[in-house]
């Protein structure tokens, strides 16, 4: 065996996206026949790369197996053995998100607005990868991870059914009966059932259901035309344009792809920062109309980042609130409660307390 292993592992992550230079190929292709964990990982990494966004255009489909890793055929081609993946390697499953993310961020060619529900999109399909065998892993709420697929099949509906994207799941004669039902209540109850029905169904039944459906989306023209994703419309409860609500099923999709991997014992990467600063604008705005021009004012501020004023503009402020973007997102999707959330505050209490609340109450997810 070459002895080299661990320089190898280092440049496994470009090998899975066919990056490397002639002498780095020379230097992998034989460690990989001879080493089984390498190996393992390796085809790991090229998995992912696959469900991200399919094989690059020079990839070893075109140029064999034999410099530039697996063809399309399997391990068997491309002389790797078939040994099963070393659980906790130095390039484990918990890396190989943030390797494919920053080596080459993954989404199809969609306008700025829905780049990040392009990118939640690849991710949770990548993550979904070590579901394999554990989909019964208690999640958040009383969801396992297949009922948390289901949950967000359901949850990208309406936003489906307004772009005119037939729903994969047929409504129930009791669901098509529920008009002028609060939207929480329709939202929770139409969960719910879809939940139960794909728990009749496998886990790739739905999986694949829940992919079609993001495919749909983000193969709309509002997904890749900014005008027609400027016009408003009312969704979950708040009337906003269309661009806003591909931000908003990015939110929900990145939160629950987090929520899995931690039931996994995967680490999940935040949003590239350019999606993560979509993110928390369209927060701090909704938070702003939570709040009503009346509160108290509190300047907040994300750190490292933007400042607002949110609350009365006809008095002085009464407090500052520091958080960073990560725990503000995790707030307002309900994952952190208003005083375990970490941040930074002076001045009045009770105006820094109202807005952590009122940002933990935005949460549906």
């Amino acid at each position: 065996m070459t002895d080299d292993h661990d320089g190898v592992r280092e440049l496994l992550a470009a090998w899975a996206f066919d990056a490397l230079s002639p002498a780095e190929k020379r230097l992998v292709a034989p460690h990989l026949a001879e080493c089984a964990s390498c190996a393992a990982q390796a085809r790991r990494l090229r998995e992912t790369v696959r469900l991200l966004d399919g094989p690059p255009s020079n990839g070893p489909a075109e140029n064999g197996p034999a410099e530039n890793g697996p063809a399309e055929n399997g391990p068997a081609a491309s002389g790797l053995p078939s040994a099963p993946a070393a659980p906790g390697s130095a390039t484990g499953a918990s890396d190989i998100l943030a390797f494919a993310r920053r080596l080459r961020p993954a989404a199809p060619p969609v306008a700025a607005h829905a780049a990040p529900y392009a990118a939640a999109v690849a991710g949770l399909k990548a993550l979904l990868v070590e579901a394999d065998g554990r989909w019964g892993t208690p999640v958040v709420h009383d969801w396992d991870v297949h009922a948390t697929v289901a949950h967000l099949l359901a949850a990208d509906e309406p936003l489906a059914g307004r772009l005119g994207i037939a729903a994969r799941v047929p409504s129930s004669r009791a669901e098509a009966d529920e008009e002028g039902v609060a939207w929480e209540d329709a939202w929770n109850r139409r969960s719910a059932d879809v939940i139960v029905r794909e728990h009749g169904r496998t886990p790739e039944e739905t999986v694949a259901d829940w992919a079609a459906q993001a495919a749909a989306l983000l193969a709309a023209p509002e997904a890749r035309d900014p005008e027609p994703a400027g016009r408003a419309t009312v969704l979950m409860g708040v009337r906003l344009p269309v661009a806003d609500h591909f931000v908003v099923r990015a939110f929900e999709t990145w939160i629950h792809t987090d929520d899995i991997g931690r039931a996994l014992g995967l680490s999940v990467p935040p949003p590239p920062a350019v999606h993560l600063d979509r993110l928390v604008r369209l927060a701090v705005r909704v938070l702003g109309l939570a709040l009503g021009p009346t509160a108290p004012p509190v300047l907040f501020a994300i750190a490292g980042g933007e400042r607002w004023v949110l609350g009365s503009e006809d008095e002085p402020v009464r407090a500052e609130l520091t958080l960073e973007p990560v725990h503000f997102c995790l707030l307002v999707g309900g994952r952190y409660a208003p005083d375990e959330v970490p941040h930074t505050t002076s001045g009045d209490p009770r105006a820094v307390g109202d807005v952590l609340e009122r940002a933990a109450s935005l949460a549906w997810l």
